[in-house]
């Protein structure tokens, strides 16, 4: 690592000027005075790559060198650390990071993508080349999450963590139950009002949040996970009637990501919207609020609470990181030295009480026949639970019941068998009551 905390102007490279590099670079501004105190000196942004250097973002970038290319950043001169907000896994954000790294440059970045799915190759460069990589921005945006998880519990051992990590998913879920309305109809809201994108797939299907997830998981286990592996589902499929159903039964439905240990070394981690108990303090995490919770041996059951994105959160997480350079404070990637990843276990090993809703035609015999598909997977069912809420048309009516411990396999088999039966109306929705 570059002695950076003995200069008395530390210069950085800023690579993306959206909305959390203007952010970045306005905070820098005006909290000079309390940043210079934290950081024991002066901190000025001395580069920045954008695509387009014409454009009117708000901010005094004069006097500020501009790079066409980001990559060049890498070995600049005049830079000391190298920011990088681009984003995505792949093409020039790797590319930058990974030629910062390989020269020795210190390396701060937001990519939760690229963290999770390149972070054993980007903790062996960093490694290898004597370089910090932070990355506190990439998961709960302001919310201390890594350093809650890295360095608040690095004395114990923790058995899980996960939590409820994408503010869009939570904000659609909480109006959903609120107001009675549909999937569809939330989403176009949270579009227009700025908490989904106008492309909205990696937030509602489960993917932002599975990154931020597979790094709180290699931050938890000391190495990182097996991203292609792991089990990611969105909210697509939940309908109003599942949330009438939950309430009904005392559960809320959210996003839920978990990751635990298993004593073989593989780790148990999915993405998946789930039912929760309502008393439990996870359950009332609402609206674009996220939570990372964490149980350790000594530590037990934490959580940690607040907006999990924004530009002004998130700049200022990325500003502590800075702010940790300045002062000589930098740790191994994932706490330790750099492991391989460690392989997920089959979704099939999974295993817990599940809901199960089926839209079917109103007709004798439907009932016997969902009872006959739990009874050939040796599935007992706990409650079962029919009415009008839900009804789509006249002769289609939802039906939800939840089963007692079995296992995710046996849960398979039943999905399979309710595919077949020509009562079912659409898609069968499964989820997993989760205990937190």
């Amino acid at each position: 690592m570059s002695e950076n905390s003995e200069k008395r102007v530390l210069r950085l490279g800023i690579a993306g000027l959206g909305t959390v590099g203007v952010g970045v670079v306005q905070q820098l501004h005006e909290n000079r005075d309390a940043i210079y105190a934290r950081a024991g000196c002066a901190i000025e942004v001395a580069a920045v790559s954008a695509r387009d250097p014409g454009r009117n973002r708000g901010v005094d970038l004069s006097g500020i060198r501009w790079f066409a290319d980001a990559r060049s950043l890498a070995t600049a001169s005049g830079i000391d650390i190298v920011v990088e907000l681009i984003g995505g896994a792949e093409g020039v954000a790797r590319e930058l990071v990974e030629a910062a790294l390989s020269h020795g440059r210190d390396v701060i970045t937001a990519n939760k993508a690229l963290l999770a799915t390149h972070g054993a190759r980007l903790a062996r460069c960093a490694h290898d080349n004597g370089a910090a990589l932070l990355f506190e921005a990439s998961v709960a945006g302001g919310i201390p999450a890594i350093k809650f998880v890295r360095e608040g519990l690095a004395a114990d051992r923790l058995l899980r963590v996960g939590g409820i990590l994408n503010g869009t998913c939570n904000y659609i879920l909480t109006t959903m139950r609120d107001t009675g309305r549909d999937f569809a109809d939330v989403l176009a809201e949270a579009q227009a009002l700025g908490y989904a994108e106008a492309d909205p797939t990696t937030d509602v299907d489960g993917w932002d949040a599975a990154h931020k997830l597979a790094i709180l998981a290699a931050l938890a286990f000391g190495r990182p996970v097996a991203f292609d592996e792991m089990h990611v589902e969105g909210i697509r499929g939940v309908q109003a009637c599942d949330q009438h159903f939950a309430r009904e039964m005392g559960y809320r439905i959210k996003l839920l990501g978990m990751a635990r240990q298993l004593e073989d070394g593989r780790i148990e981690a999915f993405m998946r919207p789930c039912l929760i108990a309502q008393q439990t303090a996870l359950a009332h995490v609402e609206g674009v609020f996220n939570a990372v919770v964490t149980e350790g041996t000594f530590s037990g059951p934490m959580m940690i609470e607040g907006r999990g994105a924004g530009a002004g959160p998130t700049a200022s997480a990325v500003i502590a990181d800075v702010i940790d350079l300045a002062r000589g404070k930098a740790l191994p990637v994932w706490g330790v030295s750099p492991q391989s990843p460690a392989t997920c276990a089959p979704r099939a090993l999974l295993s817990g009480a599940y809901y199960l809703r089926v839209n079917v035609h109103d007709r004798p015999g439907v009932v016997a026949e969902i009872a006959a598909a739990l009874r050939d997977a040796g599935v007992s069912m706990r409650g079962l639970s029919q009415h009008d809420a839900g009804r789509a048309t006249d002769s289609t009516v939802p039906l939800a019941l939840v089963t007692h411990e079995t296992t995710e396999a046996s849960m398979m088999q039943v999905m399979t068998a309710i595919n077949g039966l020509a009562s079912v109306i659409g898609t069968p929705l499964l989820l997993k009551i989760e205990t937190v």
